[in-house]
């Protein structure tokens, strides 16, 4: 196996000599790459992974410092990735990084998991969410009408409308990046506004003072709920409610490193993609931030599952975990749910769009290793890799279909924090391997903010291992079943 890996490694450094990637069209100005970061992070979890949140702390100080910590750990992340961003500014982002520390085996397990859960996984349950709430503003997309309804195989209207928006996306992107961007900067600016009215609005005029009373007096009190009773939490088990919590805030900071990928068509890349990680994951942490300041100025955190109204089932119990609906319900009522499922379609469908847009690079690089389809490393006339963009299209259809899309999601988190990791650790190596390569951007703070980064990253894993190993084992299972997958590319022809 060494030795086929070692004329693997060759074999890719001659393909890379012999590809031109001059047939990408350098589109991407700075305001565009920081609306494919913003745009891509913000989706649909910010209005209800909270409720979860609540319900695994207990506590308005630890709700927020779960999101505080979630904040911190991605604009490191971001700082880490654009010194990197500027050595290799190539299609592929993270995964060229990943290949050029390590080696061409460790870039495809990630451009595996990228294509098998990570990026597809996300798409299809954003396409999802998409069209659950589009159902609320059309009736007649009923989540619970099925037509087909097998154990591995669901399809009904919300499923249909799910499909139908990825495959519009996916086509609206095979048009060019100047169409992929001008859908992603009208969707990211819209939404982006739109929150930023809720914000202002839910604390300027839909403050509750009973609610902000009680959750003063519980401010730093710990407490999970587990099987319906509340668990007062001390020592360490805080740390351990916390790693767990910060799946969802972690989940929902995701994908900003998504223009990393798109580095083939951003122009001047060893600046603006540096610039624009920072910017976006800045611009997206404060705002996170701010819109759980409203939910905590406007509903009690603790409530009960039973409760009669909004204030007495609390932040923990909110009608479905939809936080941004009870929020606004005290100053427009029963309009409120139409009007928080309008910004939700809005945001989800700007943040699938930047996903699909991205993820397709990255499955372009891999091809052009030769260890994907041979056509996805193709652009056509208008200079975007269309068959990535399909077959990526299928693939999350599919996921829509089965309905395990959410279980998926449940362990795509782990997968994220192995590959981040990896790829912050990368900056060492590089540093030791290749200490003589242009570094136009140096990472913010290194050695120490990529190694509080690394530290911590492992700490969650590690609680998530002890925690929740249902999931975090299948997720590694997802990642070692691209060995042999490897090896199965090695032994085919070349150029198929």
């Amino acid at each position: 196996m060494h030795r086929i890996l070692q004329n693997q490694d060759q074999t890719i450094i001659n393909q890379r000599s012999m590809t031109s990637h001059s047939d990408f069209k350098k589109n991407l100005n700075l305001f565009d790459s920081t609306a494919i970061v913003v745009g891509s992070m913000i989706g649909s979890g910010i209005f209800i992974v909270s409720a979860d949140i609540a319900r695994q702390v207990g506590s308005p100080g630890w709700l927020m410092m779960v999101w505080v910590i979630s904040g911190v750990m991605t604009l490191f992340a971001a700082l880490s990735y654009g010194e990197l961003a500027g050595m290799f500014p190539q299609a592929g982002g993270q995964y060229i990084y990943l290949r050029e520390s390590y080696n061409p085996l460790m870039a495809f397990l990630y451009g595996w998991t990228l294509f098998m859960v990570i990026q597809t996984g996300t798409i299809a349950a954003v396409g999802m969410a998409f069209a659950k709430f589009l159902g609320v503003l059309i009736p007649s997309i009923n989540e619970s009408q099925l037509w087909v309804n097998l154990k591995y195989l669901k399809l009904g209207p919300v499923q249909t409308v799910a499909i139908l928006s990825i495959v519009f996306l996916s086509w609206i992107n095979t048009r060019g990046i100047s169409a992929g961007k001008k859908v992603q900067n009208a969707f990211t600016s819209g939404k982006t506004l739109l929150l930023l009215l809720f914000i202002v609005v839910g604390l300027g005029f839909a403050m509750n003072s009973n609610a902000i009373h009680l959750n003063r007096q519980i401010l730093w009190d710990p407490e999970s709920i587990v099987g319906g009773k509340h668990i007062p939490l001390a020592g360490f088990a805080v740390i351990a409610a916390i790693g767990m919590a910060m799946v969802g805030a972690l989940f929902s900071s995701d994908a900003w490193n998504n223009i990393t990928f798109t580095a083939g068509e951003v122009i001047n890349p060893r600046k603006n993609i540096p610039y624009s990680l920072a910017l976006g994951t800045f611009i997206v942490t404060v705002m996170y931030l701010l819109a759980n300041l409203v939910y905590l100025t406007v509903l009690p955190l603790r409530g009960e599952q039973a409760g009669a109204d909004i204030a007495s089932r609390g932040i923990q119990f909110a009608l479905n975990d939809r936080l941004g609906t009870a929020a606004i319900s005290g100053l427009f009522g029963n309009a409120a749910m139409i009007l928080m499922a309008g910004l939700i379609v809005i945001s989800t469908f700007g943040c699938n769009n930047g996903l699909i847009l991205a993820g397709a690079r990255v499955y372009y690089a891999m091809s052009v290793d030769r260890v994907f389809f041979r056509k996805v490393g193709e652009l056509n006339s208008k200079g975007v890799p269309a068959n990535g963009l399909i077959i990526q299209c299928i693939w999350a259809s599919l996921l829509c279909l089965t309905g395990t899309y959410g279980n998926l999601l449940d362990y795509v988190v782990f997968c994220v924090l192995i590959f981040y990791v990896l790829t912050i650790f990368g900056l060492y190596v590089l540093r030791v391997r290749r200490p003589d390569i242009e570094r136009p951007y140096k990472a913010f703070g290194y050695p120490v903010i990529p190694a509080i980064y690394i530290v911590s990253a492992l700490l969650i894993m590690a609680i998530l291992l002890v925690y929740k190993p249902d999931f975090t084992t299948r997720g590694l299972v997802i990642v070692l079943i691209g060995i042999p997958v490897y090896l199965l590319w090695l032994k085919r022809k070349p150029g198929k």
